[in-house]
């Protein structure tokens, strides 16, 4: 398989290089480091990685405009966020601007390696508790007035195939990729497949997007 290119952005320089090397000894490709926002956006604009692992707290500018100009350097590059706060303004604003998942620092070794993994994958990887926090803040939002339920079949709208529709209500629930492959007897890769060529006909960027088209679309009862 091909090696995973990850990039560590904390301005913490202990924690940085460990996190750095505990990613090499488990066989990604860690191809920079930064510990400022700005020099973080160029350097991953040259070094293109497939995931970022950032820290909210940076000296110079925030982690969401750090997610921001990643995303605008680097459309389909993976943000894992690595924080110590676990507040739900934070994590909720990290995952608007783009995050594909959000661990709290005191997340075991283990758990944040599979996470990088998971991330690279798109399959979006949260601190316990905060992936239900995540999803209600997006049944609050399809609640408003914008929201049209339905079961993403009215006119104009891009037709999917059963197989698409059923990944998608799973998705909605907050189901991991590995947890709708088990849950319907296919692959984990078949599931990926499904989910990128929905996010195509939808015209949507990523898993988070499509998680709040489908709540506001009904499918996640």
């Amino acid at each position: 398989m091909t090696q995973v290119r990850v990039m560590v952005v904390d301005d913490h320089p202990m924690w940085r290089e460990g996190v750095a090397r505990d990613l090499t000894e488990a066989g990604f490709l860690v191809v920079a480091t930064s510990g400022e926002g700005r020099q973080a956006v160029r350097v991953a604009a040259a070094a293109r990685p497939d995931v970022v692992v950032l820290d909210l707290q940076l000296p110079d500018i925030s982690g969401v405009e750090v997610i921001l100009g990643l995303r605008a350097a680097l459309p389909d590059v993976r943000v894992l966020m690595l924080s110590a706060s676990g507040e739900q303004q934070s994590v909720l604003d990290a995952v608007k601007a783009g995050a594909t998942g959000y661990l709290v620092k005191s997340t075991a070794p283990a758990e944040f390696l599979d996470a990088v993994r998971r991330t690279a994958a798109n399959d979006p990887v949260f601190t316990p508790g905060l992936a239900g926090l995540v999803l209600g803040e997006y049944r609050r939002l399809a609640a408003g007035p914008v929201a049209e339920p339905g079961d993403g079949t009215e006119p104009g709208a891009p037709r999917l195939t059963d197989r698409e529709t059923e990944v998608l209500r799973l998705v909605a629930k907050g189901m991991s990729y590995k947890q709708i492959a088990q849950r319907l007897g296919l692959s984990h890769r078949t599931v990926q497949n499904h989910v990128q060529n929905t996010l195509g006909k939808l015209h949507l960027h990523n898993r988070v997007e499509l998680t709040r088209y489908a709540i506001e679309r009904g499918l996640d009862d």
